[in-house]
């Protein structure tokens, strides 16, 4: 990608869009920034000015002129007026993941996408790449690390032979033209984004996009388990090497049996080394183990890793204990299959914290799993709608995450759980799940 004296649209700063910015720069384009923040208030403001950054507010004139391309943060909607107007000249939209992948010599990605486990997956993929590859294994993408910004960090315009384990989102997948990974998965499909995608259909499909430029020998990790995975990469088909992999069935190319991990009938590692709880956790280490051994990683390599592997921040994260009562911080459940996840990993006297910006995901599952529910708080914008349709008026509602906490604390006796999952994204009142997920534990941490 030739980007000399081009002149380039980045639509919203964050990290993404400054990690954008960087490697644009080094390529010798002309930048301009289209943020919603005012400039006063952004803090990379002597940076953008000193490398001669043109800083736009998001009125529509700034989108009626002209570019060659158009790099656009992945919470930005692709049918939005903005992009419309961009679409409507034929100016490429792009995500800094393409302009990464553009922009960077060959190196070797993982992508990992799906609805629930990815970065549970993806980290521990990193984890066992970094004992072999040491510091030319990178770990990046929706885990909250741009790409581009492992590409400027590592020089990777001018060094190739470095592994990246990719977390990809369909918010990312969306604008994919080139993007091309060696080795990829969508770990399950479960409704999520419909307010972002428009509809179901629209989400499953966003997600074959990972495999869409895929060819030859570059291998699908295919799970035969998922029904929705299944129809789905039968409606698009795989144009790659596939391989099946399954918890129940034992007639796919990754499985377990006896007690192990197989791949091809070989016996990877013990399961019982596996220090992470669930079912659907056994499901991520299983992705990790055949990914990383179709990647010719050792055995003893991967065991050393996932024997060390004890989860992520902000999934299913126990915080602390006190009164008896023990606090889990699980903001990244922002669908309700991955709180009904959360759920399954306790017996009962849940008190389940849930709200945040309104999605419209419908709670008819998961009431069929809160048998180890002891009482539900809702809070945020749709706080009273996910408390009312999951436990009629037994529900207590809040409007912030403060007095939510403030409520669990006093009706939670010893013995108890308080579980922030919250079933949906956190943008109503936070900038990501992440900053939720901190909030909640200073929240915490202050009771006494």
């Amino acid at each position: 990608m030739e980007l000399f004296n081009k002149k380039v649209l980045v639509i919203g700063l964050a990290r993404s869009g400054m990690a954008a910015i960087k490697v644009l720069k080094k390529a010798g384009a002309i930048i301009t920034l289209s943020e919603r923040k005012n400039k006063e208030e952004i803090k990379e403001l002597d940076f953008l000015i000193e490398n001669g950054v043109e800083i736009c507010d998001q009125s529509m004139p700034v989108f009626e002129r002209d570019y060659d391309l158009v790099v656009k943060n992945p919470g930005v909607p692709f049918n939005s007026p903005m992009i419309q107007k961009l679409n409507e000249r034929n100016i490429p939209v792009i995500t800094e993941i393409e302009l990464a992948f553009n922009l960077a010599k060959k190196q070797n990605y993982i992508a990992i996408t799906g609805t629930n486990g990815k970065t549970t997956t993806t980290t521990l993929v990193y984890e066992i790449l970094r004992r072999a590859y040491g510091e030319k294994a990178h770990l990046c993408g929706n885990i909250g690390i741009p790409l581009c910004e492992i590409v400027d960090k590592f020089n990777l315009t001018q060094e190739e032979g470095h592994v990246i384990a990719l977390e990809i989102s369909n918010f990312q997948l969306v604008n994919i033209e080139k993007f091309c990974p060696d080795s990829a998965t969508i770990i399950n499909l479960t409704p999520d984004h419909v307010d972002f995608m428009g509809s179901l259909d629209a989400y499953y499909k966003s997600k074959t996009n990972i495999y869409m430029n895929m060819q030859g020998e570059q291998v699908f990790l295919l799970n035969a388990d998922d029904e929705n995975v299944i129809e789905y990469t039968e409606k698009y088909p795989v144009p790659c090497k596939t391989v099946s992999f399954s918890l129940d069935r034992d007639d796919t190319d990754c499985r377990i049996n006896g007690g192990f991990i197989q791949l091809f009938g070989e016996s990877i590692i013990p399961t019982d080394c596996v220090k992470l709880v669930g079912k659907h956790n056994m499901q991520n280490v299983m992705i990790a183990v055949a990914l990383t051994k179709l990647n010719g990683i050792g055995n003893d390599i991967i065991e050393d890793a996932v024997s060390s592997f004890t989860g992520v921040e902000h999934r299913i994260e126990f915080v602390r204990e006190l009164h008896g009562v023990r606090y889990y911080n699980d903001s990244k459940g922002t669908n309700t299959d991955a709180t009904i996840i959360a759920l399954k990993s306790f017996d009962k006297g849940v008190i389940l914290l849930v709200g945040g910006f309104e999605k419209g995901l419908s709670m008819d599952e998961m009431r069929k799993h809160l048998g180890c529910v002891k009482k539900v708080i809702g809070y945020g914008a749709c706080g009273e709608r996910l408390a009312r349709e999951l436990t009629g008026d037994e529900g207590i509602v809040v409007t912030t995450l403060d007095e939510a906490v403030a409520e669990a604390y006093k009706i939670a006796q010893s013995g108890d759980t308080v579980l922030l999952s919250p079933t949906t994204s956190s943008f109503d009142q936070y900038t990501c799940f992440e900053e939720r997920g901190d909030h909640f534990k200073r929240l915490v941490n202050e009771l006494n």
